[in-house]
């Protein structure tokens, strides 16, 4: 039958963490009208956020902002990895634009290229589950003649899907290729051989049709400012830092990672997205691409060697 729900959520949580967690329980009305405020507790002599995800300017504003930190010090530290001799980072030129039919199939076909050649070991990340379903049968009907195995997010529980991807290349054997949305943005290291490639298909913006989003830029508007550039990049930039994040994860680690959307190089605020991620060096065209896939493939087949 019919089902209603109500979902009820904040635009931000500053109050929450001012009350809540720094110890400012404010007057004594507020603190009585709160029926779920925590017991009294010892008030800590600091706290101390540690992310490599806080945000993509100075102040980190997409984290203390939302936390009512505006005042807090900020400490950034940098990165132990190497990203301009580690990483490189492919924008392929000419590809089709995001709302166009062709992009998940050009996706797949991009991302097959590279599995062929790696022996796998690439993970595709989609921004919406019609793309994980298009790229993936698309992946698993190119790839079922070369011996490497496509995993899909739900077809097993994360955690398994993550293990069988690490094991494809176990002792320098054949990859997998893992393609997968949402979750699998933040949270997953595999380190090492087993993981060389990360395809994403398009900047991870917020969908504007949810409620808190509109809710959200609405606020941001109504003060004189902008919904796009302060709420939707900034949400895009760090989401963005996340997925790239899964590339390299030790110092020994090296890959590539190819970003299917030419508005990351084509728009004015493409600049500030490719300023929030790591320093990798750029690959200017198909042809820097096939040579960096070169040396890549090189370093599996060196491995595989060492391991027979």
């Amino acid at each position: 039958g019919f089902q209603l729900r109500l979902v009820e959520s904040p635009l931000d949580i500053a109050d929450a963490v001012r009350t809540r967690l720094l110890g400012d329980v404010g007057d004594a009305s507020e603190a009585a009208d709160d029926a779920e405020a925590p017991a009294p507790m010892e008030r800590p002599r600091a706290w101390v956020f540690v992310s490599a995800t806080l945000g993509d300017d100075a102040r980190l504003s997409w984290f203390t902002e939302p936390c009512g930190l505006a005042d807090a010090e900020v400490l950034r530290v940098g990165s132990p990895f190497d990203f301009a001799r580690q990483a490189a980072l492919y924008v392929p030129p000419g590809f089709p634009r995001p709302a166009d039919p062709g992009h998940s199939p050009a996706v797949a076909r991009l991302a097959a290229q590279t599995a062929e050649r790696l022996g796998g070991r690439t993970l595709v990340l989609t921004t919406t589950l019609r793309a994980l379903r298009v790229i993936g049968d698309a992946l698993a009907e190119r790839l079922a003649g070369h011996g490497i195995t496509v995993l899909v997010q739900g077809s097993a529980p994360k955690r398994v899907l993550i293990e069988r991807f690490r094991e494809g290349a176990t002792a320098g054997g054949r990859g997998a290729v893992l393609v997968a949305s949402s979750s699998f943005w933040e949270g997953v290291d595999v380190p090492g051989d087993a993981l060389q490639a990360v395809v994403i298909d398009k900047l991870p913006f917020p969908p504007p049709g949810d409620p808190l989003v509109e809710a959200r830029c609405q606020r941001l508007e109504a003060e004189g400012r902008s919904g796009f550039a302060d709420y939707s990049v900034p949400e895009a930039a760090v989401a963005l830092k996340q997925g790239a994040g899964r590339l390299i994860r030790r110092e020994t680690d090296t890959g590539l990672l190819v970003v299917c959307d030419t508005r990351l190089t084509g728009m004015s605020y493409g600049r500030r997205l490719l300023a929030a991620l790591p320093p990798m060096r750029r690959l200017a065209d198909a042809a820097a691409f096939e040579a960096a896939l070169t040396r890549l493939a090189g370093d599996v087949a060196s491995e595989a060697e060492i391991h027979e």
